[in-house]
């Protein structure tokens, strides 16, 4: 059953981009400072790296998250299963963060936050990202999955089972449709240059979940890194709206920098009242936890911004 409570609240998330093993007990307290009510994860933790999805799994403000390609770096490829590190007879590294993160792993499915009036839906869990079915083997013995169709049907049920009509998607890889240039959100920056290297199954998922009548505010996801192999003039797009829903590629890598004596971390920021994202920011913190630069990527004109 959905809800139609008229929710007046400002809310703030925090979008955590790709951490590729750069997370510190640091950083919850960071979180703390910003005062966000909500975290959500895009996945690439690292090198399946289950203290770090420990770590993690224990912060205590309300969460989601998804798993990326890294999270499953010695499991779902030939190459990567002879470069584990671990005897895979005795241990699953997968299975190990799958379990740890518990309800906030969302991949496949949907968390509901019903004080934020909102539910978050996952996209499919550790996309590597392309038109092309990669990991048939992986999905098959992990989620039943073999192919995009299959792999769509299931993000769909996570929306429509969800408790909410206001629907946060969140992913590793991107929608396919959102620009084939190499420096839009989801653009493919190696050689051969530029195409669209979204995920199909996650822009049909939106597509029916936008048909069946839920209101998708945000969707949000990394997995393409901000810094473009192919040139140093220019940094990735990380926003593009259409149809009423904000596109926020969250991946600034590294994530956290030495700076001098200061080491400095970033966060995206997203700014949600009435159901609709009123503004999208990308901050970087001191050491002291004080905000050392704010970059605006997104404001909504028509909506105004109040203090939480």
């Amino acid at each position: 059953m959905t809800s139609q409570i008229t929710y007046d609240r400002l809310i703030k998330i925090a979008v955590v981009g790709d951490i590729h093993d750069q997370w510190e007990a640091e950083d919850g307290i960071a979180l703390q400072h910003l005062g966000v009510d909500l975290v959500l994860f895009v996945g690439d933790f690292g090198n399946e790296s289950v203290e770090v999805v420990r770590a993690i799994a224990a912060l205590e403000i309300p969460k989601a998250a998804v798993f990326g390609n890294h999270d499953a770096w010695y499991t779902a490829t030939d190459w990567g299963r002879k470069k584990c590190p671990y005897n895979r007879e005795q241990e699953d590294w997968v299975q190990q963060q799958i379990d740890l993160l518990g309800e906030s792993h969302v991949g496949y499915q949907k968390r509901d936050f019903p004080e934020f009036n909102l539910s978050v839906v996952g996209s499919r869990p550790f996309s590597w990202g392309g038109a092309t079915w990669k990991n048939a083997n992986f999905y098959q013995e992990r989620f039943g999955v073999t192919s995009f169709a299959e792999s769509t049907a299931l993000m769909v049920a996570a929306a429509e089972s969800a408790q909410y009509d206001n629907i946060i998607f969140l992913g590793h890889n991107g929608p396919l449709g959102l620009g084939d240039r190499a420096e839009d959100p989801c653009g493919k920056d190696w050689q051969p240059l530029g195409g669209d290297f979204g995920d199909p199954d996650f822009a049909e998922a939106i597509a029916q979940t936008r048909a069946a009548g839920k209101n998708i505010p945000l969707v949000t996801f990394g997995h393409m890194h901000h810094k473009l192999r192919h040139t140093q003039q220019q940094l990735r797009k990380a926003i593009s709206v259409a149809q009423g829903t904000v596109y926020l590629n969250a991946a600034s890598v590294p994530r956290i920098v030495q700076r001098g004596s200061d080491r400095q971390r970033n966060f995206s920021l997203v700014y949600l009242h009435n159901s609709t994202v009123t503004q999208v920011s990308l901050v970087w913190l001191h050491q002291n936890y004080k905000i050392a630069s704010e970059q605006i990527l997104y404001q909504n004109s028509s909506s105004l911004m109040q203090s939480a």
